[in-house]
């Protein structure tokens, strides 16, 4: 009984599968609490659908978005290896003792600056199709 309709149905879910192990790593680097970190994922993975259908609406208006995300993907990986450095337990770095060249990013600047690349990325996109 493996009709198309399975199949696109198994492809769905692996690629909600998929975005919410994307999106563990992310939720870590702003908070290190269990319950928080499932809500939040079990949240986004309802809401994924919603939002992919309005994006693909939009995608065509917001050409920058694709910049934005990359940016906001580096900046979350350089506040986790910074986090990693401050709570260092392996012994082939620097000992094993925590490392603290660099302070430590608080979850208030870490949602500022994200909010602060979805906000330029999105009026840079719609002023660049505004002019064309």
């Amino acid at each position: 009984l493996i009709t198309p309709m399975l199949i696109v149905m198994i492809a769905i879910g692996a690629t909600d599968i998929l975005f919410a192990l994307d999106s563990i790593p992310a939720i870590y680097g702003l908070t290190k609490e269990p319950y928080i970190v499932f809500t939040a994922n079990a949240f986004a993975l309802l809401g994924l659908i919603q939002l992919y259908f309005l994006l693909g609406g939009l995608l065509d208006r917001l050409v920058y978005l694709s910049l934005g995300l990359a940016v906001i993907l580096g900046f979350i990986g350089v506040k986790l290896m910074i986090h990693a450095l401050h709570t260092n337990e392996l012994p082939f770095i620097n000992g094993g003792q925590e490392v603290h060249l660099v302070p430590e990013i608080p979850i208030w600047l870490s949602l500022s600056v994200i909010i602060g690349i979805l906000v330029v990325t999105t009026v840079a996109s719609l002023m660049s199709s505004k002019n064309k």
